[in-house]
This record gives structure tokens, sequence and C-alpha cells, in this order.
């Protein structure tokens, strides 16, 4: 991080709280909010998951890192990222240049108890989804890892508990 960049970047695996705690810290400290899926929904005028089926998952990773190189850096606010916004090291050193990464984690298991409520999710249009989950859990754990400059736990914290902690931080 460097001195005036006042960004905070939340990353983690799907179903971790990302875009309620994203919403919930814009609230709080009055800071923007950019999330990364909502704005890439608009750019393409459909979902995620139809942007998935129709233009493949390589182009909704180039969406995302062209998004990233948009956004300016040494403004306040809050960048709300994808759960595999973190598959690309340039999207990380993006979000390392805009400000503070804090990884929103949780249990696997947790996760994919808030997630199995969803059957949009495009990773997991597959036969066996808990399979995939636990896959693609797996393999980010550690790029999450290597990304944040805070990990928050949000197994049972609600998202005012989970905000709190984040303000705290800042």
């Amino acid at each position: 991080m460097n001195p005036g960049d006042n960004a905070i970047a939340l990353i983690g695996f799907m179903g971790a709280g990302k875009s309620a705690v994203g919403r919930e810290l814009s609230r709080r400290i009055g800071w923007p909010r950019h999330d990364t899926d909502e704005m890439i929904r608009e750019q393409f005028g459909i979902s995620i998951p139809d942007i998935f089926t129709r233009h493949g998952e390589p182009a909704f990773r180039e969406a995302e890192t062209a998004l990233l190189k948009t956004l300016r850096r040494g403004i306040a606010g809050i960048v709300v990222t994808g759960g595999g916004i973190i598959l690309r090291t340039e999207n990380v050193q993006l979000l390392r240049g805009m400000g503070r990464i804090v990884w929103l984690d949780a249990e696997e298991g947790v996760l994919w108890q808030r997630v199995s409520k969803h059957s949009t999710r495009p990773l997991l249009q597959t036969p066996d989804p808990r399979a995939r989950f636990a896959e693609l859990f797996r393999d980010r754990v550690p790029l999450y890892q290597s990304a944040a400059d805070y990990r928050i736990n949000t197994n049972s914290n609600s998202i005012v508990k989970v905000t709190d902690e984040i303000i705290a931080l800042i």
C-alpha cells in the first residue's frame, strides 16, 4: 500500500459476504462502492451466469482486469470483487495499487451452506457442484492468503460485526 491510497478491496470465496459487507461499509463510512460483478453485469447487459454461458469464463476474467484498470487510484472507495479476481496476479497488483486488501474468510462448510442456497453460480453448474466447490476452495485459499493485507473470519459474524472489524483496521 502506498501513502494516500484509500481504497479497501474486499476479496474472498463465494459466499463470504463481500457484497453485503461492501454495502454496509459504504453506508457507514460514506465511501463509494465499486462492485466489480455489478459493473461487469452492466457492461455486458446480462447476468453473470449468462456472461459465462455466452462468452465464457476467459471473457469474464478479461473484463475484471479491464475494469480494475479503469478504477482511479487514490480516491476513497470500496472495491467489492468477485471470488475469482485473485486468479490473475495482475489483478492482485492492481488491487494493491489502490489500497488495502481485506480477505473475508470462512470455513468451507459454512461457505457451501450459504452458496448452495443459490443455484445460479456459473462455476457450480456441474454434475457434482459440491466437489467442484471444494476443488475451487482448495485452489483459491492460498491465493487469498498471499494477496490479503488483512483476514477477517465471517463464519458466524454478522455483517455489522465484520464491518466493525474493517472500520477498526482503517
